[in-house]
């Protein structure tokens, strides 16, 4: 049991990587918030003592600050904050609209923005050795083609990792960020499922398949154990080789 009565909270926890982050933990002796936008998840079966499901929406600032409020009402405290939740998007810079660029934003990176600094303001004052855990991308990393929001929002969430992991080294927590390359999720399926962006995407990645969601749950669940006490700051490329071309 990696994270024996640890508490944790993972947003866009619905499914997806999200969903696997969570249930992992759950299996790993943690206490997790389940959290997305939805106001509840149909096949949510798990037990109070292990976990409740909370409604967020990461895009809302007061919102995200009642769901870390949460965690200490329900399970005394905050250990681990996991910042999941996002949207793709598509579009390049001729023909990118504001509020699509906009929204993509609020929710990729100022989601994130919300959810570490309320996490880390609770660890605080608790004088908890927590960490925080931020879901990037490989396009956080490289550019894509009509993809300019979401790699705009992404390396943001890189950036953030890393000066908030500044910030917050003094009191002892952690903050790191994860980059999966494209992962076999709700979000990807229609994507993956055209046969030329399969290739594409198997075409640049030296591991020649794509990956699952456990594979991004595994990365989390060491990030958030004891095993990384000594890793903060950094970005963890769990793409299949993608980035390093």
């Amino acid at each position: 049991m990696r994270l024996k009565n640890k508490v944790a909270i993972v947003t866009g926890a619905a499914s997806g990587i999200g969903r696997a982050i969570a249930d992992l933990f759950v299996s790993q002796g943690a206490k997790v918030i389940y959290s997305d936008i939805h106001k509840k998840i149909n096949d949510f079966k798990v037990s109070s003592k292990k976990a409740i499901y909370v409604p967020c929406d990461v895009s809302n600032q007061e919102e995200v600050k009642a769901l870390i409020a949460r965690a200490k009402e329900v399970y005394k405290g905050l250990d681990v904050m996991v910042n999941n939740a996002g949207v793709g998007g598509l579009g390049g810079i001729l023909e990118a609209q504001a509020d699509d660029f906009d929204r993509t934003l609020k929710i990729n990176l100022f989601g994130v923005f919300y959810g570490t600094q309320a996490a880390a303001q609770a660890m605080k004052k608790e004088k908890v050795k927590g960490n925080i855990i931020n879901i990037s991308s490989i396009l956080g990393t490289v550019g894509m083609e009509q993809t300019l929001a979401y790699c705009t929002s992404k390396g943001g969430v890189g950036q953030l990792t890393r000066a908030a992991s500044l910030d917050l080294a003094k009191f002892g927590i952690r903050v790191n960020a994860i980059a999966p390359a494209f992962i076999k999720t709700k979000m990807t399926k229609d994507i993956l499922h055209d046969k030329k962006f399969n290739q594409m995407v198997i075409s640049n990645t030296p591991l020649a398949y794509v990956g699952e969601p456990k594979d991004i749950a595994n990365a989390a669940l060491y990030l958030a154990s004891d095993e990384a006490k000594y890793v903060t700051g950094t970005t963890l490329h769990v793409d299949g080789g993608w980035t390093i071309h």
